[in-house]
């Protein structure tokens, strides 16, 4: 017979002020119950006053004077780790994980780290699983190849019980994720930075390619449609999916096709094209040498990541965004959450960061050769 929940209640009391801080994985275990349903009894304890719910774990109440002496401690290295759920071959987050892995570090915060393969809902069930191991926040970077995916993990996100930041993804406002902290970077700055270098450089017709298969992807695309059609020096412009598996969906009949960027600055007139990420923007060179197009006399080339962008035979001029700092801004903001003990005000007011890319010039942008063959001499 299943055990009333008042008597449940008051065993979880019992064992939790005559150990002290005890965890809810363990209670759990030790009642026979799921740690959801621990989870439950625990809150409602702590609501009740009886209890006080950290991140984790029970604590017993303290008295009134210890209470008010007490500052908010640090988290603790023994309080169970933070959960870091990140997609599988993605350099670009990997190198935001490295960054979230140094704040951790010093902070003596152990981490457990969760790779997500490439499936619809494949984070749900590894968050669920690693909360179940007693993982007492969690900082994930979700692929959501498609809008539909992104929405679809609002809801149980929006219901996790530990605290959570979300990392280089931007939820749409007003879905029941706004109100979750996250880090970023501002994609818009990159593109704007792109193109004012290309139009600084002489620059008039521009092509982005760009893929179509994340959050980063998809903002690019809207910054810069918006960019390109507003600047006074942007004569002609297009956007085109980088290659052919850049969408979240290459075989539905409703997807972007994919076109050939050579053929596509040919037939625009372009001089200049923005690549997203460094990976395409590196075969995109090679498909114009082939071509007879030389980067950057004929053609500028911007890449967006700059992962592995200087590592091409004509190193890339690349938009960089702050891979890493946004790793340390996203770990260094849930520690504050985890600092402190009271249930749904620690950290302060909920925070949506965004952290500035910058642009590294490098060989594979020029002026145009029409200009600078009839530019005078300074």
């Amino acid at each position: 017979m299943r055990e009333p929940v008042d008597l449940r209640r008051q065993r979880i009391l019992a064992v939790v002020q005559s150990r002290g801080a005890t965890r809810v994985s363990d209670l759990a275990a030790e009642l026979a119950v799921s740690v959801v349903t621990l989870r439950r009894d625990v809150e409602e304890l702590a609501r009740e006053g009886k209890l006080r719910r950290g991140h984790g774990v029970a604590r017993p109440v303290l008295p009134d004077t210890e209470q008010t002496a007490a500052p908010a401690a640090p988290p603790q290295a023994d309080g169970g780790p933070v959960a870091l759920v990140v997609p599988e071959r993605h350099a670009y987050l990997y190198e935001t994980l490295h960054g979230a892995r140094t704040a951790f570090e010093e902070a003596g915060v152990r981490i457990a780290l969760h790779i997500a393969p490439n499936a619809p809902g494949a984070e749900q069930p590894i968050v669920e699983r690693a909360l179940a191991e007693g993982a007492r926040g969690l900082l994930i970077a979700p692929r959501w190849r498609s809008r539909a995916v992104e929405e679809a993990d609002y809801a149980w996100l929006a219901r996790l019980d530990v605290p959570a930041v979300v990392m280089e993804r931007r939820p749409r406002r007003g879905s029941a994720l706004h109100a979750l902290d996250t880090v970023c970077t501002d994609h818009w700055y990159g593109i704007h930075l792109a193109v004012e270098h290309l139009t600084g450089l002489g620059h008039r017709r521009i092509v982005l390619a760009a893929r179509d298969d994340s959050p980063t992807a998809r903002a690019l695309r809207s910054a810069f449609a918006g960019i390109a059609a507003d600047h006074p020096d942007v004569d002609k412009w297009a956007i085109a999916l980088s290659s052919p598996g850049a969408a979240p969906d290459p075989g539905s009949g409703t997807a972007e096709k994919a076109v050939e960027i050579p053929a596509l600055l040919a037939e625009l007139g372009a001089t200049a094209a923005v690549l997203h990420g460094d990976v395409d923007a590196l075969m995109l060179v090679q498909s114009l040498r082939d071509s007879g197009v030389r980067v950057p006399e004929d053609c500028s080339v911007i890449a967006y990541d700059d992962v592995v962008a200087a590592l091409g035979s004509t190193p890339l001029t690349a938009v960089s965004p702050p891979k890493a700092d946004v790793g340390r801004a996203a770990a260094e903001l849930l520690l504050r959450r985890l600092g402190d003990p009271v249930p749904g005000r620690s950290g302060g007011p909920v925070r949506r960061m965004e952290l500035l890319p910058t642009l590294e010039v490098r060989g594979s942008t020029q002026a145009p050769a029409v200009m600078s063959s009839t530019a005078p001499s300074a």
